[in-house]
């Protein structure tokens, strides 16, 4: 009976650092952040044209809906010659690349692209962690929530799919 104990006081006790990997930033906070760090080149400019956050910064892109839409893709914003490349295949920003790349943005193109001359436009670097967290969970939380996340890996459309399980289940 004690070791069923002992892994139950310790399966609670590690709880905790398990829930931490699960759970986003804090977007309250993000959004502190956004606009001490972020405003001075970004803006978040919904699709009828409001201002959720930032003024008129035209130096980076409008950052809305930035996770449901391919990396480098704002038509209004001139991008270096390497982030739309991560974005040609359909690539969304997600919250670890989102992290990785406001850490060190030339660094982050570098790795992805393995091209050591690769450099970004973007000069500033969130330097915590935690914080490029909460950027990315109030980002997200102005957004519109992303849609069917369970596309397939291989860019078949939803009707080749179809096709392919209605084959599956002719075959079984």
């Amino acid at each position: 009976m004690k070791p069923f104990i002992l892994a139950g006081i310790t399966a609670l006790a590690a709880a905790p650092v398990f829930a931490q990997d699960e759970m986003m930033g804090d977007a309250e906070n993000g959004e502190t952040l956004f606009s001490r760090q972020c405003v001075a080149c970004h803006v978040v400019v919904d699709d009828e044209g409001e201002t959720i956050a930032g003024r008129n910064a035209r130096t980076g892109p409008n950052l809305y809906a930035i996770n449901s839409r391919p990396v480098g893709s704002d038509e209004d914003f001139r991008y270096s010659d390497y982030l739309p490349i991560l974005g040609e295949d359909g690539s969304s920003w997600t919250e670890e690349w989102f992290v990785e790349y406001v850490q060190d943005p030339t660094g982050f193109l570098r790795a992805h692209l393995d091209d050591s001359s690769a450099r970004s436009k973007m000069a500033f670097q969130v330097r915590h962690e935690e914080d490029a967290y909460d950027i990315w969970a109030f980002l997200t939380s102005v957004s519109p929530e992303v849609e069917d996340e369970g596309m397939a890996d291989d860019g078949a459309s939803d009707e080749e799919m179809t096709e392919g399980e209605d084959a599956a289940e002719s075959d079984g």
